[in-house]
């Protein structure tokens, strides 16, 4: 593990996530519990055919979780795609010492070796249509996800540098020129391909909301570069309609999140930055000004 991964500050393993279940929640123990993975914020163990647990692996993440809990139900509702809505929350205890999630078990894989389509784009499109509605004042904040992009203007442009993509430079340039935000949407915060799922050679659901806040749908919108080809991303351009504003903007958090990727250190990160920024500047030769709408 590199070591720009965080450290967990808490360790679970199967037999310590089985007490938490039979303690807090054993109608839920539905079957045997699986290890999955690990991400920077939470450990996942799917649990039977039904469910998977969520539990944080470091204190910074406890905010994020209890976010998920409070607000998913909400937002999911009016969304076309699968969601790990919480089923059950763990409370903290003597075995654990922050909050855990039970949530349903989405059948699928991740997105980062699919090849998605046009469908896709425009399932997606209407999904963050419905997602992108008046976040209420007491939202989550996020200090890196959502707000203006010349707020992390010095350390975008520091890695895009360091990275030697600064030919990506016009479209970075013209993503700051552009007018703001005009109000705050919810937002999930960190699409890319790992948090989204495929099953059966379609897209089938978005998982990982930790990030979700109130801010830019632009943040959002790089999904169109993180996710899809060209064709596929004017599907998503012309179901989305977003402002020409915006969609600058959008290649801007693209710039950011691929750069980001790519200098993670996490060799399945690295490989899915440099393929935005791949993708980007192929958008950027095939235009005339580079920067067009």
């Amino acid at each position: 593990m590199d070591f720009r991964h965080p450290p967990a500050e808490r360790e679970v393993d199967r037999a310590l996530a089985r007490r938490l279940l039979e303690a807090q929640h054993p109608h839920h123990l539905t079957g045997d519990l699986t290890f999955v993975g690990e991400g920077w914020d939470n450990f996942i163990f799917r649990v039977g055919a039904e469910y998977a647990l969520r539990l944080p692996r470091r204190e910074v993440a406890v905010e994020l979780l209890r976010n998920e809990q409070r607000w998913l139900p909400t937002i999911a509702e009016r969304l076309t795609l699968s969601v790990p809505v919480p089923v059950a929350v763990g409370e903290p205890s003597a075995l654990f010492p922050w909050p855990w999630s039970v949530v349903p078990w989405i059948e699928g894989t991740t997105a980062e070796d699919a090849a998605l389509s046009q469908a896709d784009a425009a399932l997606l499109g209407w999904t963050l249509r419905s997602l992108h509605q008046a976040a209420p004042p007491e939202a989550p904040a996020n200090p890196f996800r959502g707000v203006p992009l010349e707020e992390r203007r010095p350390v975008i442009e520091e890695r895009v540098d360091r990275l030697g993509v600064g030919r990506l430079r016009p479209l970075w340039e013209a993503a700051l020129d552009a007018p703001g935000s005009t109000g705050d949407v919810w937002l999930h915060g960190d699409l890319h391909p790992r948090n989204v799922l495929v099953d059966a050679g379609g897209l089938v659901g978005l998982i990982d909301w930790g990030d979700m806040n109130g801010g830019d749908p632009a943040t959002d919108l790089a999904c169109a570069w993180t996710l899809f080809g060209s064709e596929a991303r004017a599907t998503l351009r012309e179901v989305y309609r977003p402002t020409e504003p915006e969609w600058r903007r959008a290649r801007g958090w693209a710039v950011h999140l691929g750069s980001a990727m790519a200098d993670s250190g996490d060799p399945s990160h690295v490989a899915l930055g440099w393929r935005i920024l791949a993708e980007l500047e192929t958008e950027l030769q095939a235009s005339e000004f580079g920067v067009q709408g």
